[in-house]
């Protein structure tokens, strides 16, 4: 068969990932404390982006928006203007909606050049860690040099959780010192607050808080020695019988056990607690659920009627005029971007209440089953944007406050034919076990058809799956002995 060349004319479609468009994109999904950091960048960087304080401004603002953009430009490609040229109306709606389906930050307080007051910098600190508390402990002992060394390296070896998990041997090793110095050196670190530290297991880090509180040779130090296996069991008749004690002596020694930390290193570790800032607010009025967006934190933006009035005066060379045109571009799609993702999660937020009106007035034993194709076509979005729209974003209800993705769950069917949500059926088993006899737990496959009876059609297998992701136990493991 012969080869040849030819030319062939073919048209196709396809969506051009712009940076603008990608920009919508990521701001789409970042959280409001996100977006805020965002803002600000784009302030510092844009000179032609504003922050407007004042109402009045704000709707100036809007009209000279509005009025940038219905300037003729230069020529462009006809793909490049379709991401470029930003309308207003529902034409914009749309037109954003398909871009988006194919895949009072408050001003701080002005301060005179000539305060003596400390700068912000001056007044930050870092949070203690676990190590420096030690540290500190071992510089203010009485401890030679060889034993701070050896101090330093059993500290260097601790985990987050402040168990010990070197080697002496290899502690002395590094230090050039004996075994013996390096054991007696861990001595004393067990000594150091917090109570507990430095244990090499469990079992050591909860005696070492026993001892501490004074309970040194009691049923407490009894229990932990010898029995640590009928106390997770709570078998306490047996741990009674063994100790020839009573079994009230068991009981309360068992109670001061569980108030013992079984990990006394998180004190000082683990990371800083993040409190929730909801996106959306939900309230009752009448017999409606009015939806609200939190728009706290987020400056209104203009653009900056120094540089358009320049521009608009013709005074610019091409260079600076050049520059100019690209960042009122730039600020143009970031205002319509802000603005369409608010819209976006509005709408998102005002689908998902409709939805779940039985939730809000009933809590969890009247979530629905949802899945992202319901609020999707409820909208006339893509599945993707909605995944998008929904992580990261919380509501604030009057049962409470609950991410986005929360209100989306699979189904179990009933016996007359409905469905109800994988979550009330969590709560409904989580309502089951608290209610048992502890003497007597119900197994997975009781609870199953305690459901049954309820005309929730579950397998054993799914009870436990849920239960296990409750993180609650077995029935051997919830089992009570007295």
């Amino acid at each position: 068969m012969a080869m040849e060349m030819r030319q062939q004319l073919k048209m196709s479609q396809q969506l051009v990932m712009t940076p603008q468009l990608q920009q919508a994109i990521k701001l789409l999904q970042l959280t409001r404390i996100e977006l805020q950091d965002v803002v600000r960048q784009e302030l510092e960087e844009n000179p032609l982006l504003d922050e407007v304080l004042d109402p009045d401004e704000a709707r100036e603002g809007d009209q000279q928006l509005e009025a940038a953009e219905a300037e003729p430009r230069d020529d462009q490609e006809v793909t490049q203007e379709s991401f470029d040229e930003v309308n207003t109306g529902e034409e914009t709606l749309r037109d954003w909606d398909s871009y988006l389906d194919g895949y009072n930050y408050s001003a701080g307080e002005q301060y005179n050049d000539d305060d003596d007051r400390p700068s912000f910098e001056a007044l930050l600190t870092r949070r203690g860690t676990l190590a420096d508390h030690l540290r500190w402990q071992l510089h203010m002992g009485h401890f030679s040099d060889d034993e701070s060394r050896a101090g330093e390296e059993i500290i260097g070896n601790l985990d987050e959780d402040g168990y010990f998990r070197g080697s002496l041997q290899e502690v002395a090793a590094t230090c050039g010192a004996s075994d013996q110095l390096a054991d007696a050196v861990l001595v004393r670190i067990q000594e150091f607050d917090p109570p507990g530290i430095a244990a090499r297991s469990l079992q050591e880090c909860l005696l070492l808080q026993a001892r501490a509180l004074g309970m040194a040779g009691s049923v407490v130090e009894a229990i932990l020695l010898g029995h640590l296996k009928d106390l997770e069991t709570r078998n306490y008749r047996q741990i009674a019988r063994v100790l020839r004690c009573d079994l009230d002596q068991v009981v309360t020694a068992a109670r001061l056990i569980a108030g013992l930390d079984p990990r006394p290193g998180l004190v000082y570790g683990g990371e800083d607690t993040h409190y929730i800032s909801p996106d959306i607010f939900v309230h009752k009025v009448g017999d409606d659920y009015v939806v609200m967006l939190n728009d706290e934190g987020l400056p209104s933006l203009r653009l900056s009627p120094h540089y358009l009035e320049a521009r608009a005066g013709g005074g610019l060379d091409a260079k600076t005029d050049e520059y100019v045109s690209d960042k009122m571009r730039a600020a143009q799609w970031l205002i319509k971007s802000i603005q369409q993702r608010q819209r976006t999660i509005f709408r998102v937020a005002k689908s998902i209440v409709k939805f779940q009106r039985e939730f809000l007035e009933r809590g969890v034993e009247g979530l629905r089953p949802l899945v992202l194709r319901d609020v999707a076509e409820d909208i006339g979005m893509h599945e993707s944007t909605i995944s998008r729209v929904t992580t990261n974003k919380y509501m604030q209800t009057p049962q409470g406050l609950y991410e986005l993705k929360y209100f989306f769950n699979s189904s179990l069917s009933t016996s007359d034919g409905e469905s109800v949500s994988s979550e009330s059926v969590k709560s409904r088993i989580r309502d089951i076990i608290e209610k048992e006899d502890a003497c007597k737990p119900l197994s997975d496959q009781k609870i199953a058809e305690m459901l049954s009876d309820e005309t929730v059609n579950i397998a054993r297998r799914t009870v436990t799956k849920y239960r296990e992701m409750l993180k609650i136990g077995s029935s051997s493991e919830r089992r009570r002995h007295f």
